[in-house]
């Protein structure tokens, strides 16, 4: 996965909202979007499968769990023996322990530089790590964008996909419209002027290469392999999450799709605090068709941030 953009929390409708493409050498083995169990056991994944080294570079489970990796591009500390990064998506969806505990492993388990966004939504939380950091980050509402380096850094392609998105969301009338904007800014093959590149240690003409949306080397050996976008809309008092995948070929020709629909998608976070404590709860007019909109209580996919709750405010102190 090399560029990802995702918004929690930002919208009542569409409260979580995934747009992200794989650049890899198309000599790499991949199996598409569908269910699968990793080998070392653990839940059922949703996601693509990197069938070389058996991971992925996104995925979620039907417990509530959602991952997706970058790499942080250095080709100075490119260990080839390292093991693959696409195994940390996996592990973080099978595991039970706290998110402190599962970042002092990984970080600890020899992989080339990454970024991961975690998250667990019984759990209300939703985390980025990277490998240049030291702990992990939590992430708050909003829009966020990430490549190969940290989160937000504003290379042009992240800039322009968040600013996309936010667009998109805030004008779609349906998933299937969100989904064609979407779609749309991630097949953006516009390069970056050379003043606006980063210099990550690349030469000059891969810099002008990887700065666009959508990748094609001129070998067609390496390049944008998917497209994936996972759309939460909320209807009524529930949700219905759709994870779409467009594949591509080297030649190109006609983009390959598949769709999965989960019900009642994020779960909810468990109530594991006083009520006075629980997560923010707001009224909005949500409805569908003819209907007439209806005043619901609508409650966000993220529990607020305690230790944040617990800091005095200047009127109080």
């Amino acid at each position: 996965m090399c560029l990802v953009a995702l918004a929690i929390d930002q919208d009542r409708r569409f409260p979580l909202v995934v747009a992200a493409n794989r650049d890899e050498f198309f000599k790499r083995a991949t199996a598409r979007l569908a269910w699968w169990t990793p080998e070392s056991g653990g839940p059922a994944i949703l996601g693509g499968r990197d069938l070389e080294a058996g991971g992925t570079w996104i995925g979620l489970t039907a417990e509530g769990r959602l991952a997706f990796v970058t790499n942080v591009r250095n080709p100075q500390r490119n260990d080839p023996n390292a093991p693959s990064r696409g195994r940390i998506v996996p592990d973080w969806l099978a595991a039970r322990e706290s998110t402190d505990r599962f970042w002092m492993r990984t970080a600890l388990s020899g992989y080339n530089g990454f970024n991961l966004v975690a998250a667990d939504f019984r759990r209300g939380e939703c985390f980025w790590a990277s490998s240049t950091g030291v702990h992990p980050v939590r992430l708050e509402r909003g829009v966020h964008g990430l490549s190969n380096a940290g989160l937000d850094t504003p290379w042009p392609k992240v800039a322009a996909l968040k600013s996309r998105m936010s667009d998109a969301i805030a004008s779609a009338e349906s998933v299937d419209a969100l989904s064609l904007q979407l779609f749309d800014a991630l097949a953006d093959d516009t390069r970056a002027p050379d003043e606006a590149l980063p210099d990550t240690g690349v030469p000059l003409e891969w810099e002008r290469t990887l700065s666009a949306a959508f990748i094609r080397t001129p070998d067609m050996s390496y390049g944008t392999r998917c497209s994936t976008l996972i759309i939460a809309e909320r209807v009524n008092r529930h949700l219905v999450t759709h994870v779409l995948e467009r594949t591509f070929s080297a030649s190109g020709g006609v983009a390959l799709m598949r769709r999965s629909t989960l019900k009642n998608w994020p779960p909810r976070y468990s109530e594991e605090t006083a009520p006075s404590e629980q997560g923010p709860v707001s009224e909005s007019e949500l409805g569908t068709g003819a209907e007439a909109p209806k005043r619901v209580r609508v409650r966000s996919l993220l529990k607020p941030d305690p230790l944040k709750r617990r800091r005095p405010t200047a009127a109080s102190a």
